[in-house]
């Protein structure tokens, strides 16, 4: 296997670490990250950075050129999201869009819909929010409950969702309701988030603002035309787009990332050389965050040779998880001060890591798919 970039692959890099620098704004790093990038004063800046970057060509690299993208590999994708979540995610929301929204709007959406939202995802102008989880619904999603009536033209829309970053500020939701009896009756309604009887409440929590949110619809009125794909048959969409978010985060970047700086802290502390214990558990944790990396690359590679979708998206997130985790745990045991306000940029990693293992499914769900999908397994 080649492990080396392309002449190609280092240039785009190069463009979009110059674009970090040149637009960001000076206090980033002082106002804009320790807000985190689902708070309301990232996700509105989300909108003026998007479009900067589209305007770059930067911004869907791998997207077709019909759609505003420029026909690259899935590579430079992911170097995107690579350098981006490592300068504090000023796309915000919008790495759903480019990563998993608009992708499957452009596999699933009819051309009316295609014409109404990729416009606005290309321009980089336009917040989602995923409206899965609910109160008795999380892992579990075929039990969710909010439910869409056919009234004519129309779906009425009852119920609730949890868990619901970016809701508070979103123009879209990407919405899974049940319209029909069977476990699996349920499909996807596109649902403009001002539409009447739709209201926000949001709570707090170790996440930092901007990430509880519990949304509630009381007879919300969708058209007919707004529900992607047939009527009950969100399941392979859902599929399709969560393994497009199983590793769409570049969780190995950002880990080695404050690793180097936590590292660092230990070493000003005079800890570093006096711990062989900390050392190790150091170096099993690059160990672990490049396996995530490969594991994460195969799965890039696979879909850059149009092979078909296989269960190596949910072992790359297991083992990234399992990063993630002892990472977390290794700055809880030897640098907690840093967690508690003594350190913006590590207690922002320790928090926005915090729901790491529940989003996009458990390691319990992945580890049950890997069992019943790759090796044929009875679901248990």
């Amino acid at each position: 296997m080649e492990f080396g970039w392309t002449d190609d692959q280092i240039e785009y890099r190069r463009k979009v670490k110059q674009a970090l620098d040149e637009l960001l704004p000076p206090d980033w790093d002082e106002r804009y990250v320790p807000e985190s990038y689902a708070s309301d004063l990232q996700v509105e800046y989300s909108r003026e950075f998007c479009a900067a970057l589209a305007e770059r060509g930067l911004l869907l690299p791998h997207w077709p050129a019909r759609f505003g993208g420029s026909d690259c590999p899935d590579w430079y994708h992911f170097i995107l999201g690579e350098e981006m979540k490592a300068a504090g995610e000023p796309r915000g929301s919008q790495y759903m869009n480019v990563n998993w929204i608009g992708p499957t709007l452009l596999k699933y959406g009819t051309s009316e819909q295609q014409a109404r939202h990729v416009g606005g995802i290309s321009a980089g102008n336009v917040i989602w929010c995923q409206g899965f989880s609910e109160p008795n619904a999380g892992t579990d999603l075929a039990a969710l409950r909010t439910r869409a009536e056919l009234a004519g033209d129309h779906y009425v829309v009852n119920g609730s969702k949890i868990w619901t970053s970016y809701a508070r500020k979103a123009d879209w939701c990407f919405l899974l309701v049940r319209t029909g009896p069977a476990r699996k009756d349920v499909s996807i309604l596109l649902v403009p988030m001002d539409s009447p009887g739709i209201s926000v409440t949001s709570f707090p929590g170790l996440i930092k603002d901007g990430h509880l949110n519990e949304v509630f619809f009381t007879d919300v009125r969708v058209p007919v035309a707004n529900r992607l794909g047939e009527e009950g048959q969100a399941w392979s969409i859902v599929t399709h787009a969560l393994a497009y978010e199983r590793v769409g985060v570049p969780r190995y970047h950002t880990g080695l990332d404050a690793l180097d700086l936590a590292v660092e802290r230990l070493k000003a502390d005079g800890r570093w050389e006096a711990d062989p214990i900390m050392r190790y558990r150091a170096g099993l944790l690059v160990a672990k965050f490049e396996a995530a990396r490969m594991m994460t690359y195969l799965v890039v590679d696979q879909r850059v040779k149009r092979e078909p979708p296989s269960t190596d998206a949910n072992l790359s997130r297991v083992v990234s998880l399992e990063a993630v985790t002892e990472m977390s745990n290794f700055l809880a045991d030897y640098l907690p001060d840093c967690l508690t306000g003594g350190d913006a940029l590590l207690e922002d990693y320790y928090r926005i890591n915090i729901p790491a293992g529940i989003t996009g499914g458990t390691n319990e769900i992945q580890m049950d798919l890997v069992a019943q999908r790759g090796l044929g397994l009875p679901k248990a």
